[in-house]
């Protein structure tokens, strides 16, 4: 119970009562906790993944505010002890491990060896690559992004999977120059969302 009264059957119970089920007993694994990570770890807690695994080096910034899943009582804060703080105030039931430490090739095996799925959130490409090469030969299933910058329509994002345990959310050609803005960085978010609750579910094997 929390200092509310209220109890894990009555949070969020009614509004999908059979997949919160069987979600609770699910774990996924966020790497990046900046504009699309954040609010990936959110997403996935609101809908009731029982074990979250939160992975970032960073501290919350003043130019993260204007898209990340933080505000400004977070300013200065690691992205994971803001983040945990966060999730812990809408689901206090979620069991939430953190990692402040920059994924690399040497340690991503390490990091993420006991999850089966992975969100994909960094900035770089280079980072993006890596965890794919390194996690995908391990039968790891892995939910990438790329292309999400600008003010083009939002119907332009979209989920594509590539091949058995590779799935990339995006654009793929949004122009850097014209920035990062919220409503298609969580509008991706919210695809990468979407795609691990369906594999969670096992909705995604009967493709």
């Amino acid at each position: 119970m929390t200092s509310l009264n209220i109890s894990e059957d009555e949070l969020f119970s009614r509004n999908t009562p059979g997949s919160r089920k069987v979600l609770r007993e699910k774990k996924a694994a966020v790497a990046g906790l900046g504009g699309l990570g954040s609010n990936i770890a959110v997403m996935l807690a609101r809908a009731g993944v029982g074990r979250l695994l939160l992975v970032d080096h960073d501290t919350v910034e003043i130019s993260n505010l204007n898209r990340q899943h933080y505000d400004i009582t977070h300013l200065g804060m690691p992205k994971t002890d803001a983040l945990r703080m966060q999730i812990e105030r809408i689901d206090p039931f979620v069991a939430i491990e953190t990692k402040n430490v920059k994924v690399t090739e040497d340690n991503a095996e390490r990091i993420f060896g006991d999850h089966d799925v992975i969100c994909e959130a960094f900035d770089d490409p280079r980072d993006k690559a890596m965890l794919a090469d390194v996690l995908l030969p391990l039968g790891k299933t892995v939910v990438a992004a790329s292309g999400i910058s600008g003010m083009g329509s939002a119907n332009e994002i979209r989920t594509e999977r590539m091949f058995s345990e590779l799935y990339v959310c995006g654009d793929k050609g949004a122009d850097e120059d014209d920035g990062l803005m919220s409503p298609r960085v969580t509008v991706c978010a919210g695809h990468q969302a979407n795609i691990v609750l369906r594999i969670l579910l096992n909705m995604e094997r009967e493709r």
